[in-house]
């Protein structure tokens, strides 16, 4: 017991801190007297984040437990090969925001955009495509936060040796406090000191792992003992084919401009100068910590050769080569990772049904006298709210978690990929490309899933974003075209 309460230490630390920031977070937001101005600061933070902070926010809402134990536990079974593929990952920052972040912040001060259900709804000016976006949004995030409590609840269960539910209810009511309390402005500096927390668990566990292998050399020719073939590019039994790595590139690479988490992250900058910063450290920050996680997969085979489940690689490593006090240090890296995860979908959440859904259509309806007050209370009540939702039914978690991270994931590619790149950059766009496109794409998505039907051996994105983009051309080409005032809002 004297064990796990040093294990758990750390984390009560981290968790207090974390609690202090959601408290400064919500004095801010109290301060904003008028509704526009709360709903800047709860949901996007007043546009001002920096370059160090930007850059963490990006990279740590994108990473989650697969980043610390899903990717890590594959690498320990297929090789180097693994590591290669992960370092797709690397240009995240750069390309999110070199492609969206400077079109995106721009056109969102323009039109008064706090959310990217905002952005599309002035875009193609239709109802229809705007609530699909939302609806959307709710469905997608709430499977998504579904599959990272469970993580969060199971890597503590296993690490610390308390129960699962227990692991849940520190895990599960720590983000959902810190969230409903803190707004944006508490998610982004939270997620910074979560992107240090992962930086600072990834360098310990792979010190210790080289360590206790004793060293890189020994540890290449324990691994070439073992199977030669867990050194190659293709990965043991050649588990990475050519038709992999392109699916690869796809989901975690360019598919990642339609992941609404990310992209909401490029309406919230300050200024070109700190876009530009966070695109360097942004890109150091991932390429360090996905390389970094990933040898320790591929490395811990030499030094623990028997562990059969992929994912238990990474937890195993932790609690048999490091003390309990570090375990307890590491367990916040990959735990700082889910939530940071977790708290930018769940004010995303809380944004599509206030901000782009209720006070919409209240406004639409002459109603514009609902007071700041009131939509505070609401943007508290609808956050917590949502957290408790996704917290109560991580409490019998299903055995699909996979199934249901890649059917989030894939999801949001295929819904909002289209709209808001051809939004951004063809004038030809318009609300009958995008609708087609976001119905079709999501179709083609689960069509391809159930049926396992594959197209040159690529994985269901692929084809999913093909047809999407394809639709999206076609149908836009078809209808009637946006006028030529709403398009010269969206001009640079």
């Amino acid at each position: 017991m004297n064990e796990y309460f040093e294990m758990i230490l750390p984390l009560i630390f981290y968790f207090v801190l974390i609690f202090g920031i959601a408290l400064w977070g919500s004095k801010l937001s109290n301060s904003r007297r008028d509704t526009k101005g709360f709903m800047e600061e709860y949901f996007l933070g007043s546009r001002s984040m920096g370059g160090f902070v930007l850059a963490m926010a990006i990279i740590t809402t994108y990473t989650s437990a697969s980043s610390f134990v899903g990717g890590p536990g594959v690498a320990y079974k297929v090789g180097l090969g693994w590591i290669l593929l992960s370092m797709i990952q690397v240009p995240t920052a750069f390309l999110t925001l070199g492609v969206l972040g400077k079109r995106f912040a721009l056109i969102s001060r323009r039109i008064g955009a706090v959310t990217i259900t905002d952005f599309i709804r002035a875009r193609y000016s239709n109802e229809l495509v705007a609530v699909t976006a939302s609806l959307a949004l709710l469905v997608f995030f709430m499977a998504s936060m579904l599959a990272q409590f469970i993580g969060g609840a199971r890597l503590f269960e296993t690490i610390t040796g308390y129960s699962y539910r227990i692991g849940l209810l520190i895990f599960g009511l720590t983000v959902i406090i810190y969230t409903t309390v803190g707004g944006f402005r508490a998610v982004v500096l939270t997620d910074t000191i979560q992107g240090v927390m992962m930086l600072f668990a990834s360098v310990a566990i792979l010190f210790a792992v080289v360590n206790a292998g004793g060293g890189i050399e020994e540890i290449m020719q324990t691994l070439k003992a073992t199977d030669p073939d867990l050194l190659t590019p293709t990965g043991a039994g050649d588990a990475i084919p050519k038709p992999f790595i392109l699916s690869f590139w796809i989901l975690v690479g360019i598919g990642i401009l339609g992941l609404p988490q990310t992209t909401q992250k490029c309406m919230g900058y300050r200024d070109s100068r700190s876009m530009h910063r966070a695109m360097v450290i942004g890109t150091f920050v991932v390429g360090f910590t996905m390389l970094a996680m990933h040898l320790v997969g591929t490395l811990g085979r030499a030094v623990i050769p028997d562990i059969e489940i992929g994912d238990l690689a990474v937890p195993t490593l932790t609690v048999k080569l490091l003390s309990p006090f570090w375990a307890g240090i590491f367990i916040a890296g990959p735990l700082a990772a889910i939530m940071s995860t977790v708290d930018s979908m769940l004010i995303m959440c809380s944004a599509a049904i206030i901000k782009d859904i209720y006070l919409h259509y209240t406004n639409k309806k002459g109603n514009k006298n609902v007071s700041p007050a009131t939509v505070k209370k609401m943007s508290f009540v609808v956050t917590a709210v949502a957290g408790i939702l996704v917290f109560a039914a991580a409490l019998q978690p299903p055995s699909l978690l996979v199934w249901i991270n890649l059917f989030a994931f894939g999801g949001l590619e295929a819904v909002f990929f289209c709209p808001t790149l051809f939004g951004l950059y063809w004038e030809r766009a318009n609300s009958t490309g995008a609708l087609i496109s976001m119905l079709a794409g999501v179709a083609a998505f689960f069509w391809f899933n159930l049926s396992k039907t594959s197209i040159a051996g690529t994985t269901p994105i692929v084809p999913t974003l093909v047809i999407s983009a394809a639709v999206f051309v076609a149908a836009s080409c078809f209808g009637k075209p946006e006028s030529k005032e709403r398009i010269e809002k969206f001009r640079l």
